[in-house]
């Protein structure tokens, strides 16, 4: 029996469920997914628009987090042993602040990119309005492959960081952004991560239950 249940949509394009669901991994957190419907009440957070529809939605002994930074620093709290920050403290507050800037901001991205893990375009004509994200997630990661060492963002383990901009990394691929290398390689990094592998897998063999994104370019 799973310790805890996690509330996901989509799969295929749900960023805000695979963080959670990364987060979860994380942790060493076994989890129950119980998906919600796909109805109008959840479309802005399949389109990957908002953060504010509740889910993920983690319920574990007694306590119900939804939110992706609030489920990190809830997992984090429970589980110390899991590292799921830098042990250098000042490591962690850079962890924290790259991890809170995703979260809250690139909407261009979002809406330009949004995350299909079924599509795969060799290339793909990329919104001027996103461009000036695109290119502040390549400094960000840059800044913190070269800091610390990679493969992943904040040295050989992954973090809360990682579990934030995996779902940019498969932006990245399914649109053929044009990246400098070694951004390039930190998204192979992650499509080979296995918790990404494994979610992918179950998103490819999701029934196809959105005729369309009605996303704007």
């Amino acid at each position: 029996m799973s310790d805890a249940q996690l509330t996901i949509s989509s799969k295929t394009y749900s960023a805000w469920s695979l963080r959670g669901w990364l987060l979860c991994h994380l942790a060493g957190l076994d989890v129950e997914e119980s998906a919600v419907p796909n109805d109008e009440s959840n479309r802005a957070e399949l389109l990957l628009l908002s953060p504010s529809v509740l889910v993920p939605r983690l319920s574990h002994e007694g306590a119900s987090v939804w939110d992706t930074l609030a489920i990190a620093e809830y997992l984090n709290e429970c589980y110390p042993d899991a590292k799921m920050l830098p042990t250098d403290r000042v490591a962690r507050a850079h962890c924290r602040s790259v991890s809170g800037e995703i979260h809250s901001g690139f909407s261009n991205l979002r809406s330009a990119l949004p995350m299909n893990l079924k599509m795969q375009h060799e290339s793909f004509p990329i919104f001027s309005g996103a461009k000036p994200d695109i290119e502040r997630i390549e400094a960000i990661w840059q800044e913190c492959l070269s800091k610390y060492g990679g493969p992943f963002l904040f040295g050989k383990r992954p973090t809360i960081a990682d579990a934030m901009y995996a779902p940019v990394a498969t932006r990245f691929i399914t649109y053929a952004v044009p990246l400098p290398p070694e951004c390039e390689a930190y998204c192979h990094t992650i499509a080979a991560w296995e918790p990404m592998a494994q979610w992918k897998s179950a998103a490819l063999a999701e029934p196809e239950e959105i005729e369309e994104l009605d996303v704007e370019f």
